[in-house]
C-alpha cells in the first residue's frame, strides 16, 4: 500500500501558513492603529505589544492545523521505524547461511495504512474532545508570541530604514529584506520554543522516546538528558525556512494584492 503522508503534510502546510501570516499581519495593524494616538509614531513597548496581540490572534486560530501537522509528520517517523524493523540486516545472517539471509531480506513490503489529516482530527475529537486539537497551546503560545514580539518592531525599524520619506514605503526589495532579516532573527530567538511545543505535540511516542507532562517537565527532561544544545536543533533550518516567507508575505502585504484584487486600492486606477 502506498503511504501518502507527505502530500498531506503538505497540504496542511500549505493551509496553515496561508491564514497564519495573513491573521498574524492583518492584526498586528489592526492593534498598532488601537495603539496610535493622533497619528504619532509607537514606541518599542506598543509596537511589542501590537505584535503580542498579534501572536496571541493566530496562535488560537491556527493551533489545531499546527497540530495536525506535527501528527502527520510523526506518523510518517514512526511508519519509518516500523519498516525498518521488519526487516533483519543480512550482515548479521550472511556469515552463517547466505540462503537464510536473503529468505529474511526479499519479500513483500510492509503494509502502511494510508493516514489523512481528516482521520486524525476525528480521532483526537473523538477520544478527547476539543481539548485534543489544542494540545500544547501553551507551548505554542510560548512560541507564537514572543516571535511576534521581536518580528514586528525589528522589521518595522528595518523597514524604515529603506523609506525615502516618512510619507513613502520602501521599496518592495528593501521590504523584502527587511521580512527576511527580521524573520530568521525571531525564529532563532524562540527555537527552543519550538522545540518544546514539538515534542508535547508528538502523541505517539517511538521505541525509546520520551513522554513529557507539561512544559516544565519537558524542559527539565530535554536539558537533563539533552543537553541545552537540543533547544537549538533545527534553528539553522527553521531560520531559512521563515526568512522567504515572511520576506514574501511582507512584500505582498504591502503591494497591497489582495485590496487590489478586491479593487480597494488606488492600482485599479492605473488599470482602468
Amino acid at each position: 500500500m502506498v503511504h501518502t503522508i507527505p502530500l498531506n503534510c503538505a497540504a496542511v502546510n500549505l493551509t496553515l501558513v496561508t491564514p497564519e501570516k495573513a491573521i498574524k499581519l492583518a492584526a498586528n495593524d489592526f492593534f498598532r492603529h488601537l495603539l496610535s494616538k493622533d497619528g504619532k509614531g509607537l514606541t518599542v513597548f506598543k509596537e511589542m505589544l501590537a505584535g503580542c496581540g498579534a501572536g496571541t490572534c493566530q496562535v488560537i486560530i491556527t493551533t489545531p492545523m499546527e497540530m495536525l501537522k506535527i501528527q502527520l509528520q510523526d506518523a510518517g517517523r514512526l511508519a519509518a521505524q516500523q519498516r525498518k524493523k521488519t526487516v533483519v540486516p543480512s550482515t548479521k545472517l550472511g556469515a552463517t547461511n547466505t540462503l537464510l539471509s536473503r529468505s529474511y531480506n526479499v519479500g513483500p513490503a510492509p503494509l502502511v495504512r494510508k493516514v489523512s489529516a481528516t482521520q486524525i482530527a476525528q480521532e483526537l475529537l473523538r477520544t478527547q474532545g476539543i481539548q485534543g486539537l489544542y494540545k500544547g497551546l501553551g507551548a505554542t503560545l510560548m512560541r507564537d508570541v514572543p516571535f511576534s514580539v521581536v518580528y514586528f518592531p525589528l522589521f518595522a525599524h528595518i523597514n524604515r530604514l529603506g523609506q525615502p520619506s516618512p510619507e513613502e514605503n520602501a521599496p518592495f526589495y528593501h521590504s523584502f529584506l527587511a521580512g527576511c532579516i527580521a524573520g530568521s532573527t525571531a525564529a532563532v530567538a524562540v527555537n527552543p520554543c519550538d522545540v518544546v511545543k514539538t515534542r508535547l505535540q508528538s502523541l505517539n511516542k517511538g521505541a525509546n522516546e520520551e513522554s513529557y507532562n507539561g512544559v516544565i517537565d519537558c524542559v527539565s527532561k530535554i536539558l537533563r538528558k539533552e543537553g541545552p544544545s537540543a533547544f537549538l536543533k533545527g534553528a539553522g533550518c527553521r531560520a531559512l525556512v521563515i526568512a522567504p516567507l515572511f520576506g514574501i508575505a511582507q512584500v505582498m502585504y504591502f503591494v497591497g494584492v489582495g485590496e487590489f484584487i478586491l479593487g480597494y486600492t488606488p492600482f485599479n486606477l492605473y488599470s482602468s
